[in-house]
């Protein structure tokens, strides 16, 4: 049963057995073309024999291993190495169809190659995945053939793997690289006079006249009989947090990915860029609840604690909560920090009702909002109408446009910070914004 199952008969086979037939029926009319459809047909046998016994001399003669990193990078291109070794003494023609996972969406993948006697060989091929999760690959079977090209032998090796796609890593490294050429980075920040005091303690100093009595320190002074005041410095690390709308407004995709999973891989790559400026990295995500809250901290382990949450984070069909967003805020932010907050505005209503919540959280938070220009809609609104319905649907579309600047004044009237990009700019967007902040010292 086994044999059943990995042979099969090419193409070359049934078109030879129809010119027989046509010749046996020819026959009947052309009595000299019976000999010659029979010695076709005995040929035909005879090399079928041969091809039969090249292919199933040995049990094996094709050996075949499947390489692939153990995370994929989510919306880059990932090499995946086949190599590939004849164990025969003949030219083989191979036809490698490996088992993808599913949400590659790839039903006729197949590599089409020839391997020479003895020969060894390595097949690259890159995949592109837009989900994240697990992915699970499947065997990988070669359907081999001789120089005959009568029948395919086909062979599976056993190649079952599961990887996960995570985040992009590769976009993170490749921001980094652009970051470290930021003015920010070559020639340091350009710190700027801050009204009010810091938080981060730096000596016990004695007391004299013009210090702030507020910061005496009572317990040194009654050690030592003599007036002691706590002095602090300005803080060198800030609390910067990532803050991503998971409702379902950033459902929509772009180029295969989701809003979601923009914001997912720029919050990535920007914490990898804040931990490098040594300020602290923090998450939170929410949609009708706050799902997730990763408090800032600029420890050795923070980045793999925020890739590893960001690969676990699931859409939400239900709407955005602010004013539970706001309460979690001011409940576990105590001190003032920069929040970059990811999310959509598809009118000027929507934003109405945040507005307030938004100006909240900007009062305690140096707050920058991040929306997504619809990139498909302004190319729609370019294009040249030539119906009276082109000229409809173009003028809603630029309705829509204009609704989107109009959302920017709106949010830098009430003193928010705003910041409207085509979603594949995201990242680099947001990391100038950063350090841009950071360079001037306003964080």
């Amino acid at each position: 049963m086994k044999l059943l199952n990995s042979l099969y008969l090419t193409d070359r086979v049934f078109y030879v057995l129809g010119a027989i037939i046509l010749c046996f029926f020819a026959s009947f009319f052309i009595l000299s073309l019976f000999y010659f459809a029979l010695g076709l047909l005995v040929l035909l046998v005879v090399l079928l024999l041969i091809d039969f016994f090249i292919l199933y001399s040995k049990k094996s003669i094709v050996e075949v291993t499947r390489t692939v990193a153990a995370i994929l990078s989510l919306s880059d291109e990932n090499k995946v190495v086949i190599h590939l070794k004849n164990k025969s003494l003949l030219t083989l023609k191979l036809k490698i169809i490996d088992e993808l996972p599913y949400q590659l969406t790839e039903r006729d993948f197949n590599i089409v190659t020839t391997l020479h006697k003895k020969e060894s060989d390595t097949i690259n091929y890159q995949l592109k995945p837009f989900i994240r999760g697990e992915y699970a690959f499947g065997d990988v079977h070669v359907m081999i053939s001789s120089a005959l090209f009568l029948i395919r032998k086909k062979e599976t090796t056993n190649a079952k793997f599961n990887t996960a796609v995570y985040p992009s890593i590769l976009q993170m490294k490749q921001q980094e690289l652009i970051a470290l050429n930021h003015p920010s980075f070559t020639q340091g920040d350009n710190k700027r006079k801050k009204v009010g005091k810091s938080y981060e303690f730096d000596q016990i100093k004695a007391y004299v006249q013009g210090d702030d009595p507020r910061n005496i320190n009572w317990k040194a002074t009654s050690t030592i009989n003599e007036l002691m005041t706590n002095h602090f410095e300005d803080e060198r690390s800030q609390q910067i947090y990532s803050i991503i709308d998971k409702s379902r407004i950033m459902k929509m995709p772009f180029n295969g990915l989701t809003l979601v999973d923009y914001a997912i891989n720029t919050s990535l790559a920007l914490s990898n860029i804040i931990l490098k400026k040594q300020d602290n990295a923090g998450l939170i995500t929410f949609s009708d609840g706050v799902d997730t809250f990763l408090k800032a901290d600029k420890s050795s382990t923070q980045l793999k604690k925020i890739l590893h949450t960001l690969y676990k984070e699931n859409y939400d069909y239900s709407e955005a909560n602010y004013e539970l967003l706001y309460a979690n805020i001011r409940r576990k932010i105590p001190n003032r920090s920069l929040l970059f907050l990811y999310t959509n505005f598809d009118s000027f209503y929507a934003l109405e009702r945040v507005i307030p919540v938004l100006r909240m959280i900007n009062k305690y938070h140096l707050l920058i909002v991040l929306f997504f220009e619809n990139t498909e809609l302004e190319e729609y609104a370019k294009k040249e109408a030539k119906t009276v319905l082109d000229i409809y649907q173009q003028t809603i579309a630029n309705k829509f446009i204009l609704e989107k600047n109009q959302i920017i004044k709106e949010l830098k009237k009430h003193g928010i910070q705003a910041i409207k990009c085509k979603p594949q700019e995201l990242s680099i967007n947001t990391i100038n914004k950063y350090l841009e902040l950071k360079s001037i010292g306003i964080i």
